[in-house]
């Protein structure tokens, strides 16, 4: 009987890697970008179409690719799942490493398919479950010194500091540790400040951001599921933004509807909070353009009755036309399945003065897109605290031309004390650091 469930599967899977050739997107990535990104007619499939190159990591002496007038090197190398990134006030780095906790059940062939077909990347690889600071000795090049900082945690992904005090949001917990200036560990065990909702885990991470005074954390919480296959009722408090207070550890839903919002930052000029949202898959390969959008308190953003305003996803029942009158439309598109995880507004100087102000963006990278989209770091300029013409791609090369393999993936990203950008890398296990070409 294994035998042949085995074969099945082995079946299904060819099935799937065929139909991620056959499936080809028809606009591209830069088209579904904007406030009115054009939206063709949804598709259905039995099994999605997918494209996943292969997990190789990255060769010795190989790293990304930036344009003219811009340098990179590697800060840190043999991580576990590097996710996300916060640079302390004396210059520490906090790398957080971590992954999914594994706990989603597998109800349906389709889950079971695409479970497996994403693994070859190199994306599903265990996590350290940890938080490493990294220290760069004085005058020193090369990589920075590692330092195991927190153990222990469970499936890390945000990560704030306010005053003394650090906050570590778990993929079910909000938790707060002692910090000291200069100290490369901390031994004492988390303390709860409070619940986050957890279960499935279709959606694991959890972004992390405080506010201006230090007086409140939102956190990012994605969906449990793509579009409600496993019941409304594993949906409380999901695809949302928790507004929790620091001094009570009491929460609130700020916004919802947002599927999976996966990083949050200050837009600098209109202080407005801003989010990063992983839209819908499994309606075609340029369909449902992930976005950047200012998150409005109240609002609600579709998920999952509709997406990008008022364009209703019939999958989903019952429907909700009162909801959908009431969704708000994001502000910008990036591009279909382009799976963003990364989200930083620049005000450095240690890179060209164009890109100040604006917003980088690591894209993880589609599986569900062929040819793929993603898998680089795209730069959204801004102008009077809102985003103006296409993303530009300034950190590439993380894949093969043929795109068969994959030697990396940005995640979180981050601006460290000298004003360089800092990259998070996941498949390649990596941080990265840009910085202007002094040649």
């Amino acid at each position: 009987m294994n035998r042949i469930v085995h074969r099945g599967t082995l079946a299904l899977a060819c099935i799937a890697l065929l139909g991620g050739c056959s499936e080809k997107a028809s606009l591209d990535p830069a088209q579904q970008s904007g406030s009115a990104p054009p939206l063709p007619e949804a598709r259905h499939f039995m099994v999605p179409p997918m494209q996943v190159p292969e997990g190789v990591g990255w060769k010795q002496g190989q790293a990304p690719t930036v344009p003219a007038g811009l340098r990179i090197e590697k800060i840190a190398g043999d991580l576990a799942h590097p996710r996300q990134l916060l640079v302390l006030p004396n210059g520490d780095v906090l790398v957080v490493e971590a992954n999914g906790p594994g706990s989603e059940p597998v109800t349906t062939p389709k889950q079971l398919v695409a479970g497996m077909i994403k693994s070859r990347s190199g994306k599903a690889a265990k996590g350290g479950n940890q938080i490493t600071l990294l220290r760069r000795a004085p005058g020193a090049d090369g990589e920075w010194e590692k330092h195991v900082f927190i153990e222990h945690l469970h499936s890390p992904f945000g990560v704030q500091l306010i005053g003394d005090t650090l906050y570590v949001a778990n993929t079910d917990s909000l938790v707060k540790f002692p910090y000291r200036s200069g100290e490369t560990r901390i031994e004492v065990s988390g303390e709860e400040l409070a619940d986050l909702p957890g279960s499935i885990e279709h959606h694991w991470t959890k972004a992390l951001l405080a506010s201006p005074d230090g007086s409140k954390l939102y956190v990012g919480v994605g969906s449990n599921s793509n579009i409600t296959e496993n019941g409304l009722a594993v949906e409380y408090r999901r695809a949302t933004v928790l507004e929790v207070d620091v001094a009570s550890g009491a929460s609130r839903v700020y916004a919802s509807g947002l599927r999976n919002p996966t990083g949050l930052q200050w837009e600098p000029q209109s202080g407005r909070l801003w989010a990063i949202v992983n839209e819908r898959d499994e309606i075609g390969a340029d369909l449902v353009p992930d976005y950047l959008t200012s998150v409005q308190e109240g609002g609600f953003y579709g998920w999952p009755y509709s997406y990008f305003g008022k364009h209703v996803d019939s999958r989903v029942k019952p429907e909700r036309p009162d909801l959908v009158e009431k969704a708000i439309v994001p502000d910008y598109a990036i591009g279909s399945h382009v799976a963003p995880l990364g989200l930083w507004f620049y005000t450095g100087d240690a890179l060209p003065a164009k890109y100040r102000g604006g917003a980088f963006i690591g894209e993880h990278g589609s599986w569900d897109r062929s040819p793929l989209s993603g898998y680089r770091v795209s730069y959204v300029a801004f102008r009077d605290g809102k985003p103006v013409g296409t993303p530009e791609a300034v950190v590439t090369g993380f894949h093969s031309s043929d795109e068969k393999q994959l030697y990396g993936a940005p995640v979180g990203l981050a601006q460290d004390n000298e004003g360089a950008l800092l990259i998070a890398d996941d498949v390649g296990n990596a941080v990265w650091r840009v910085t202007a070409d002094a040649r």
